[in-house]
């Protein structure tokens, strides 16, 4: 399947940040060895998030990405459930009066995979989040039958996490790719070794740790200013460098065909 699914262990663990830094790869890549100019067919990224709840308009993620990016879709187009509610699912649903209709989300995500060459889907919340009474991202991850990323945030309970996420998407038969650690705040190298121990992580999953993120203070530095050009600059190069470290095979074969 030409779908990635980005999920984590809870939320504000960094998920959107692995979107953004498989975004900047991509388009990178695809400048360089897709010649997008000449052939503006080729290499073509979708991205979709299909449930969004945020406190005010500016924290949608959609409009961040359509800002950083050159995206060719429309914030309904990348995010068709958008509710402003400071509650979580379903709850938030309920209170705006929304019904999160799965089927057509389906459809849409259909729709946009015959459309592009890879598509990147970010999940509310953690894979245990409720999207209704009766489904969480781990069940729609299932139903979907989407390859799954999931997000650990590095911090004290770093190994818990990742044990307890990964169990959960071994019951409900996700076809989970990996781990990518996230560094949500600064840390240090001990800090790290000792609440994110790679090798234990993966002896106790049985998954692989398939890249890093450090603290992203540039990333920071955007969440509370308007973005400069040679911030945005700045950010797209270290989140490159970041995924370039990364085993992109298991997570963008696209990419790597291209390359080769």
């Amino acid at each position: 399947m030409n779908t990635l699914l980005i999920t984590g262990t809870d939320f504000q663990v960094g998920k959107t940040t692995v979107l953004m830094a498989l975004i900047a790869y991509w388009q990178k890549y695809r400048q360089k060895y897709c010649n997008p100019k000449n052939h503006p067919a080729s290499g073509q990224l979708g991205i979709m998030k299909p449930i969004d709840c945020f406190t005010s308009p500016a924290q949608r993620d959609c409009d961040r990405l359509l800002r950083l990016f050159q995206l060719d879709q429309t914030p309904a187009e990348m995010t068709p459930v958008a509710i402003e509610s400071a509650a979580g699912l379903p709850m938030a649903a309920d209170q705006a009066g929304v019904k999160i209709d799965l089927e057509i989300l389906w459809q849409q995500l259909q729709q946009l995979q015959q459309q592009r060459d890879f598509v990147l889907l970010e999940a509310w919340g953690g894979l245990g989040s409720a999207l209704n009474a009766q489904t969480t991202v781990a069940d729609l991850a299932w139903d979907w039958r989407i390859p799954t990323l999931l997000v650990v945030p590095v911090q004290p309970g770093t190994v818990a996490q990742a044990v307890s996420n990964v169990a959960l998407a071994r019951q409900a038969k996700v076809h989970l790719k990996g781990i990518v650690l996230n560094a949500v705040s600064p840390c240090s190298t001990q800090d790290w070794d000792n609440w994110a121990p790679i090798e234990l992580i993966q002896s106790l999953t049985h998954q692989p740790v398939l890249g890093c993120i450090p603290y992203l203070d540039h990333l920071q530095a955007m969440e509370a200013d308007p973005p400069l050009d040679q911030r945005v600059d700045q950010l797209m190069d270290r989140l490159v460098n970041v995924v370039s470290d990364w085993d992109l095979e298991r997570l963008l074969p696209v990419v790597m065909d291209w390359v080769a």
